[in-house]
């Protein structure tokens, strides 16, 4: 007759092993949660790029009706 107590002690430490916490699956989620916290901050800050792009004014003063450079305040 086979040993039942060896074969106890392995099931169970396998039956163990398997639930010693979320180990694998927090690891995951945190580093879904790190890139996706790159991506979004690369993706806000984007647009606060101080250097000239060709889609973007250079000049920033307000212009009137005429062309001329005018208060925006008058």
């Amino acid at each position: 007759m086979p040993d039942t107590a060896a074969a106890t002690a392995a099931l169970t430490g396998i039956a163990a092993a398997a639930q010693q916490g979320p180990g694998d699956t927090l690891r995951i989620v945190l580093l879904i949660s790190m890139v996706g916290g790159a991506l979004l901050a690369w993706f806000l800050l984007r647009g606060y790029r101080s250097g000239e792009s060709a889609d973007q004014p250079t000049d920033t003063t307000a212009r009137g009706a005429s062309g001329d450079a005018e208060d925006a305040n008058a």
